[in-house]
């Protein structure tokens, strides 16, 4: 059986990390991990082909040499796969999709005749057998949460470790808390479920005898879900790490409330976790309750963020603007935060009611609700009726993102956050791709961008002042690039 299994190129948002690419010469951030899942779990006898189009063309050739066609995507992807789909019907070859964008809106696309809708998992054995059939349903659908300690390694074989800036592992799936507007509980319930850390660690090994030496995400909804198990991870971790001396660190998402475990955090680190990604929404308290993330209410923010930041992590943060209780002064409010905690890669997006959340049928009941979610909350683009004018939200949001990645703010507030990092006693290895970048960055932000002279004040203070962050400083003015250039384009 030979099958073709395609990820759809990424459009250029704050999370394709396109213009920092050309920095690093790489073709694409991240490899699509729930593919390389999926291929694991074929027989090892089957012809796979895995086209990533982030780093390569999907040809004809390939089209037509295969069976079947597995199309994996998100919601970001939708009009992508549209025209994957259409390429697919001229060369008469069948679909089966799957993903989050499938998951929840595979009623727009009457097209693709087959469908695994959900976590595949425990689905793939009677999708195996139809296929050798040639039997194939339309829907293969589980309401079972699938056991993920029985999930085998990724096919990494399948891609080249070359083209990518990150690798990605998941240790859990799953989040307690029941934020309106998130699809994750929807996609992957509120009950976390973990690997055993060796089963984690035998990924992180594999990876390590192939060579890999740079950061890898640990993509789990939320890694303290579960944080007993989170911690029997850690200490296993940091077994692996004094036992083979990997040059990979690590990052992932989690809510605020780690803050709150000063033991959590120095594990982490120990294991060797550099970043955090952490839904911070708003600081409007009012707005928090509405969106009911309670883990982010009763408490000030910014000195969550700031404990974290003297921990040794990075924090990065997600905000969100529009909700029904944002008043007039929100964008102001939004910058003043984002500044003063020294969150450097802020993603500040519009609301969007994304498909079967909570919040999707609130609005759908109250009768707001207007078009489908384009799954980019980066676009100045709203999907429902808000309380406050829409073109008010609109070009608030464009001038708020300007002006948060305007050189000026945007490397003030890396200095703020360089203040109170504690930096990591062990740093990763130097590579040859590293010093390219740092080379480019040189003719990119010092010469070229109208930035510069900012930048050379930036650069000459850190190089000065605070020589042991000076890399990671100058790694976040490369990503202060992109993130200028995204919101050029809002």
């Amino acid at each position: 059986m030979r099958i073709l299994m395609i990820y759809p190129p990424n459009p250029d948002t704050f999370w394709s990390f396109k213009h920092v690419l050309r920095f690093v010469s790489k073709r694409s951030t991240f490899p699509p991990l729930g593919l390389l899942t999926i291929a694991a779990l074929l027989p090892r006898d089957w012809d796979l082909r895995l086209v990533d189009m982030n780093v390569e063309p999907l040809t004809d050739a390939e089209l037509d040499r295969a069976d079947y066609v597995m199309l994996s995507a998100m919601i970001v992807h939708r009009e992508a796969v549209r025209e994957i789909v259409a390429r697919c019907a001229r060369r008469g070859k069948a679909i089966i999709a799957g993903g989050p964008l499938f998951t929840t809106g595979y009623q727009d696309f009457p097209e693709i005749p087959y469908f695994v809708l959900g976590e595949a998992e425990d689905m793939m054995p009677q999708l195996i057998a139809d296929l050798l059939a040639g039997t194939l349903k339309p829907f293969y659908r589980s309401e079972d949460r699938p056991d993920i300690t029985r999930i085998p390694a990724p096919r990494w074989d399948l891609i080249q470790f070359r083209h990518y800036v990150t690798l990605c592992v998941q240790f859990s799936r799953g989040c307690p808390y029941d934020c309106e507007f998130c699809d994750i509980i929807v996609m992957n319930g509120r009950v976390p479920r973990t690997k055993t850390p060796a089963q984690l660690i035998a990924e992180l090994e594999v990876l390590r005898q192939r060579g890999w030496k740079d950061m890898v995400f640990i993509v789990d909804d939320n890694f303290i879900g579960d944080r007993r198990r989170t911690r029997d991870l850690l200490r296993a971790m940091i077994a692996w790490r004094e036992r083979v001396r990997p040059a990979m660190g690590f990052f992932t998402e989690a809510s605020l409330n780690l803050a709150d475990d000063p033991e959590l955090c120095a594990l982490m680190i120990r294991a060797g976790f550099m970043k955090v990604f952490v839904g911070i929404e708003t600081p409007v308290p009012e707005s928090l309750q509405e969106c009911h993330k309670l883990q982010n209410t009763s408490r000030d923010m910014v000195a969550s963020v700031q404990i974290l930041q003297r921990a040794g992590l990075e924090v990065m943060g997600g905000f969100i603007v529009g909700f029904d209780n944002d008043r007039q002064d929100i964008f102001a409010r939004q910058f003043e935060f984002i500044q003063r905690s020294g969150v450097v890669t802020a993603m500040v997006g519009l609301l969007q009611a994304l498909p079967e959340t909570r919040l999707y049928h609130r609005l759908m009941r109250e009768g707001r609700l207007e078009t489908a979610s384009t799954g980019n909350n980066t676009e100045a683009v709203l999907n429902f009726k808000t309380r406050l004018s829409r073109e008010f939200l609109q070009s608030g949001y464009r001038d708020l993102m300007k002006k948060l990645y305007e050189p000026r703010v945007y490397y003030q507030r890396i200095r703020i956050f360089l203040e109170h990092h504690r930096p990591q006693a062990r740093r990763m290895h130097l590579a040859r791709a590293d010093l390219l970048a740092f080379l480019k960055s040189f003719w990119l932000l010092g010469i070229w961008d109208r930035g510069r002279h900012n930048y050379w004040r930036f650069f000459w203070g850190t190089l000065l002042r605070r020589p042991r962050q000076f890399r990671q400083g100058i790694e976040l003015a490369v990503m202060g690039y992109h993130f200028r250039r995204v919101a050029r384009h809002l």
